[in-house]
């Protein structure tokens, strides 16, 4: 038995920050479509755009999608493909 609790500290608040339903479906939806602007997942988790832009706040400081500059909007995408692999062996259909 491992006892190196802050050896999995990274780990532990990558999980808990990635477990909240919307973000579930942001993470699969930028897999499944490559990349897109807050709009169009707005109108896609039919959720306000303040709310999908706290989310997406969120999973950018884990490193967990990143956002590039096309003009006057963000396109963003996923960086870290591993949470798609965590989410299909969870059961998730992606």
């Amino acid at each position: 038995m491992d006892n190196q609790y802050e050896k999995y500290e990274q780990t532990a608040q990558l999980l808990k920050h990635i477990a909240h339903p919307v973000r579930i479906c942001i993470i699969l939806g930028l897999h499944r479509c490559g990349g897109c602007n807050v709009t169009k997942m707005q109108c896609g988790l039919e959720l306000p755009q303040s709310t999908v832009s706290t989310h997406l706040a969120v999973l950018r400081e884990l490193g967990v999608v990143e956002a590039t500059r096309q003009g006057t909007e963000l396109t963003y995408r996923l960086a870290d493909l591993r949470l798609v692999e965590v989410l299909r062996l969870l059961g998730e259909t992606i």
